[in-house]
């Protein structure tokens, strides 16, 4: 099969169909979203070498112990887990101290024509649904993830920092818990798909009320969006990190130590109130996509998924 797989560059490279493991089961993936965290694997982070990809969609060929999900269409949780480890003992399976995760540690991607994943992994994709919303599944659950962390009022001032892909999911969700929100950003293009859905924006520059706000979330992966962050927030109020700052930085942790703000990393989330959402329409998806490649074409769109103006790029896979 063909795979798109990272060394020292990424690569084309044709390989064998994978084998799934004893509760494992075979996947022909159907469509692949590239994310930042793909992008940051290009650039070391994790240090992973092989088959990228963690956000898909595809079809069920073969399950080794529960068939009912053969030729069933699924989307899959990316942590696989041990259930042996202490944290997993204590109901935190996404820290299991020996897992594997599809196409960032230790396990290869869904940036191929086949992917195996443990069939407790794999949630089922509502009849109807497109691949190309269900393609957003794994991001949009890591957005559910913030209100299972943090409780969020209908009266919460929440500002969004960042209106990229993850951004863009994140104001959705968080605006439907509390309309005093607003989305900011850099690129005035993203803003605009923001407010076409309703959703209050702002731009970087312009002036904002400092320690004001309840929840301010940084999803501009980036040490000037932290430093944002913590001047935004009111004193006590929270700071949800939804993504990684991968270079070595110097902090001031002076401020949050003097306001006593609560910083809160996330990461992944639930996957069934994200196809609920998806499927409901709650989570509009479809304006995000910029461009879709063949996996043919799949380094190149890794090189455009690295361009600010795209938002979101996919790679469909070929019909076997």
């Amino acid at each position: 099969m063909k795979a798109l797989r990272f060394e020292t560059e990424s690569i084309l490279v044709d390989i064998p169909m994978p084998r799934p493991a004893h509760g494992e089961a075979l996947i022909r993936v159907h469509r692949a979203g590239i994310c930042n965290t793909d992008l940051e694997i290009c650039n070391g982070y994790m240090g992973f070498q092989g088959i990228l990809g963690h956000e898909f969609v595809g079809t069920v060929v073969h399950a080794t112990v529960n068939h009912d999900l053969e030729g069933q269409r699924v989307v899959g949780e990316i942590n696989c887990v041990c259930h042996r480890c202490d944290f997993c003992k204590m109901e935190m399976p996404n820290h299991c101290r020996d897992r594997t995760v599809l196409g960032i540690l230790n396990r290869p991607g869904a940036f191929a024509e086949y992917v195996t994943l443990p069939e407790e992994n794999l949630h089922i994709v509502p009849e109807g649904m497109d691949d190309n919303v269900a393609v957003f599944t794994e991001p949009t659950a890591a957005v559910f993830r913030i209100p299972e962390q943090i409780t969020i009022d209908k009266d919460d001032k929440i500002v969004v920092l960042g209106a990229g892909k993850l951004g863009q999911l994140i104001s959705q969700v968080l605006y439907s818990k509390s309309k005093n929100l607003v989305a900011v950003g850099r690129n005035r293009w993203k803003l605009e798909i923001l407010k076409e859905k309703g959703i209050p924006t702002g731009h970087v520059d312009d002036p904002m009320e400092l320690s004001h706000w309840d929840i301010v979330v940084d999803a501009t992966g980036s040490y000037a969006g932290f430093t944002r962050a913590l001047e935004l927030v009111r004193p006590e109020g929270t700071v949800v990190l939804k993504t990684t700052v991968t270079h070595p930085t110097a902090f001031d942790m002076s401020t949050p130590v003097v306001n006593e703000v609560r910083i809160i990393g996330s990461r992944c989330g639930p996957y069934r109130p994200a196809l609920d959402a998806l499927d409901a329409g709650t989570v509009e998806v479809r304006s995000l996509i910029s461009e879709t490649y063949d996996l043919k074409d799949a380094v190149h769109a890794i090189q455009r998924a690295a361009n600010k103006d795209v938002m979101k790029v996919l790679i469909h896979m070929p019909e076997n």
